[in-house]
């Protein structure tokens, strides 16, 4: 008898225990259900417009300014002295190579004989003219011998006029005989050996003209609109490290399959080359900007964007591009500007998350 009245009262207690454990239950999850009712507390800001210096970025392939080929104007002669080589900077009208001119300058001689030859020839038929018409001023000379003497006259002064030319002809061909170069600058190519016979037209060097080198940024057409002649930019390169440039250029077309755009950047320095590889920073000036607390600014999936709050008191993930970057504010498109984004706690919300709007901490006064 006494043994039922224990496992009674034992019964008993844990039914009651099971009562206050239910109630227990159900007060944690009606605080639960509570907070999540409340939301979440962060603090919002909102997006503004504002002017701010604005940054296109593109990258490229740095190129010659100026690419000048040079070859032999005088062919069938061979190289007999090369006097530059890759990498050499020359002047404008410095030599090159030197093409063996040995018939050159005998032809020279020949040319200036005949010239000489029909500069005699010239004189003596100059002197019949004048005989000839002394005579027939004073009546011993028919009209005939007169003409006769004229006409020798003009024939010995073409003969003359031709010999000089060829005189001048190969002057000029001994001349080419010297490559020289055409402009001042870098040679970045050579294809001619000493004993090399020279064909006519062969390129021979190509150079850099004012060792001038630019980089042919290739601009998304939708900041092409923002580049103009005269900007400054910046080039960098994992190889050589940073340099200073200017557009010179930005090109009138629109490739319609990348749908990217050229500027042509001029460096003024540094250890580029051509073929390089480069990445430009080009500032374009102040733009109106929508801009957001950096802070505000996070990324899900590999993409950036910003919780804004909704009227219903929800935060929704937007997504953003970020146009430029500081410390404290960050310019992007994607948010309208007076649109409210989360800031502090952000980086804890989910899509639709009820949130409380706290008050921003305001900070201390300087004392």
């Amino acid at each position: 008898m006494m043994r039922n009245i224990r496992a009674g009262a034992v019964v008993l207690g844990l039914a009651l225990a099971g009562c206050g454990g239910d109630k227990a239950a159900r007060e944690a999850e009606a605080r639960a259900a509570e907070g999540r009712q409340a939301g979440q507390s962060v603090t919002v800001a909102t997006a503004a417009l504002r002017n701010l210096p604005r940054t296109v970025t593109a990258s490229g392939t740095v190129s010659a300014w100026e690419d000048v080929p040079v070859g032999a104007e005088t062919g069938g002669l061979t190289a007999t002295a090369v006097h530059v080589d890759e990498g050499s900077y020359v002047r404008q009208g410095q030599p090159l190579v030197q093409l063996n001119d040995a018939l050159l300058t005998a032809q020279l001689r020949q040319r200036q004989a005949a010239v000489q030859t029909a500069e005699a020839n010239a004189d003596r038929d100059q002197a019949a003219l004048d005989r000839a018409e002394e005579l027939k001023a004073r009546g011993f000379l028919s009209q005939a011998s007169l003409d006769t003497a004229l006409a020798n006259r003009r024939s010995s002064d073409a003969s003359l006029a031709a010999a000089r030319a060829a005189l001048s002809e190969t002057r000029t061909r001994l001349a080419q005989a010297t490559i020289r170069a055409p402009v001042s600058g870098l040679v970045i190519s050579r294809k001619v050996t000493r004993g090399q016979i020279v064909s006519p037209g062969a390129e021979l060097f190509r150079i850099v003209r004012d060792g001038r080198l630019e980089l042919d940024a290739q601009v998304p057409e939708t900041d092409l609109g923002l580049v103009r002649a005269g900007q400054g930019a910046v080039i960098s390169s994992d190889q050589v490290g940073e340099t200073t440039g200017t557009v010179r250029i930005v090109t009138p077309e629109v490739d319609p399959q990348t749908r990217l755009g050229v500027a042509r950047i001029a460096l003024t320095g540094g250890g580029f080359r051509p073929g390089m590889f480069g990445r430009a920073r080009i500032q374009v000036g102040a733009q109106p900007a929508v801009t957001v607390p950096t802070a505000a600014v996070l990324y899900r999936e590999n993409r950036a964007g910003v919780f804004v709050m909704g009227a219903d008191g929800r935060a929704r993930f937007r997504p953003v591009t970020v146009l430029s970057r500081t410390t404290d504010q960050t310019a992007v498109t994607g948010v309208d500007a007076g649109a409210r984004v989360v800031v502090e706690g952000a980086g804890f919300l989910g899509e639709g998350d009820r949130v409380t709007v706290a008050a921003a901490p305001v900070a201390a006064a300087k004392r």
